[in-house]
């Protein structure tokens, strides 16, 4: 074999980019030759340190396989951020790094001229801070990466540094920054779940406005959620799982469960599609206390966490109603005492008629100029009117 193979590995991702001739001889057969278009060659960047550079501007090739062969040596010394100019590029490490994060490491960012001190989500956060306090203008961060990149935990980080900045101003006895760190859990828990690739993957777009006041202080905030994966609500592949918070109230304490007439999530339709019911390293039964405290946190009324969880509860009652053909042609009705159970549950905790709601999920009302036309649904169709109807009932929570 002649010719050089330069191999970069950036987790299941593998680059070969040199690869100029090979030849195969044997006794049996004639020599053979595979040659590689030109333009899939690559030069290396041999003036690049053994441990890569901390600001990719500095290599002296800027193409793919320059990038990820770098970002990979920086990864294997457990250097997980890495500069583009003023981009900040980060490589989830899959575990828990304390240690980058904590007071003494805010304190070391804070006030520091970009690009002195290692790259570093803090330098990011302070940088747009003082172009905010020094110029009186309003800055944008922009999080972006594929599914299992660490966005969530990325927009946490940012999040803690400026409260840190920004923190002590009380409103109501809560700190500004106290309610704005204590969004995260009860957003997450209502909009978040495990995927194939991340535990905690975000089903939904945010974004958090911070508002300062002219010292710096944070003085207000508001989330704005979007694009909520509402599909999921009723569909779930093996061995993802569905929104925590359903998790959550199946494993809050036994009053609560009984309140709402609450078993295993094995025995509700929208969650037993999957085998996978707990996350290695996370106690639901303390994850929804935890929840109700973030609740508390951020303002929210016990009779509106109340109304809240009465919605989360009636939606897995909901995916518990099946249809059986009814006595008329394409029409249905609700097919057992089980589903008549859950179905009264439902009603119970929406607090609204249970004649009304079987109405509306098996029958189909149309208004057209000269008339309302009523048409009832076959059971196919009335599990798709069920589905619509809870999808509909998460997305307002």
């Amino acid at each position: 074999m002649s010719g050089s193979k330069i191999q970069c590995s950036l987790g299941l991702i593998v680059w070969f980019f040199v690869l100029v001739v090979m030849k195969f001889t044997s006794p049996q057969q004639k020599e053979k030759k595979v040659v590689a278009s030109i333009s899939k060659v690559y030069p290396k960047d041999t003036e690049a340190p053994p441990g890569g550079v901390d600001d990719m501007t500095k290599l002296s090739y800027l193409h793919e396989p320059g990038v990820l062969h770098n970002l990979a040596m920086r990864y294997e010394l457990n250097e997980i951020y890495t500069y583009t100019g003023n981009i900040l590029i980060a490589v989830n490490p899959f575990q828990r790094l304390a240690h980058l994060y904590d007071t003494h490491m805010m304190e070391q960012y804070k006030g520091a001229a970009f690009g002195e001190l290692s790259p570093h989500v803090f330098a990011v956060a302070d940088v747009a801070y003082r172009a905010m306090i020094n110029e009186g203008k309003s800055n944008s961060i922009l999080v972006s990466g594929e599914s299992g990149a660490g966005k969530t935990e990325t927009t946490k980080m940012l999040m803690r540094y400026l409260a840190y900045l920004g923190g002590r101003s009380r409103v109501e006895g809560r700190t500004v920054e106290q309610q704005v760190l204590e969004s995260n859990p009860v957003l997450e828990a209502f909009g978040n779940a495990k995927t194939i690739r991340n535990n905690n993957s975000s089903r939904f777009g945010k974004f958090v406005k911070i508002q300062f006041d002219k010292s710096g202080r944070i003085s207000g905030a508001a989330v704005r959620t979007y694009l909520l994966e509402r599909s999921r609500v009723c569909q779930v592949n093996d061995p993802e799982r569905n929104y925590h918070c359903f998790y959550l109230l199946c494993a809050a304490p036994q009053e609560e469960r009984e309140k709402y007439k609450l078993d295993s999530p094995k025995s509700f339709h929208y969650l037993n599609q999957s085998n996978c019911y707990e996350l290695d390293g996370v106690n639901d039964a303390r994850e929804y206390l935890a929840t109700r405290r973030a609740m508390d946190i951020v303002g929210i009324s016990e009779d509106e966490q109340e109304a809240i969880f009465r919605v989360v509860a009636a939606i897995l009652h909901l995916g518990n109603v099946n249809f059986a053909k009814g006595v008329e042609i394409d029409s249905s009705a609700i097919k057992d005492d089980k589903s008549r159970f859950h179905l009264k549950m439902t009603a119970e905790l929406l607090r609204c008629d249970a004649q009304k709601l079987e109405d509306a999920v098996i029958k189909r009302v149309m208004v057209t100029p000269e008339e309302v036309i009523t048409r009832t649904l076959d059971p196919v169709a009335a599990v798709g009117s069920r589905d619509a109807l809870a999808k509909t009932l998460l997305s307002l929570v």
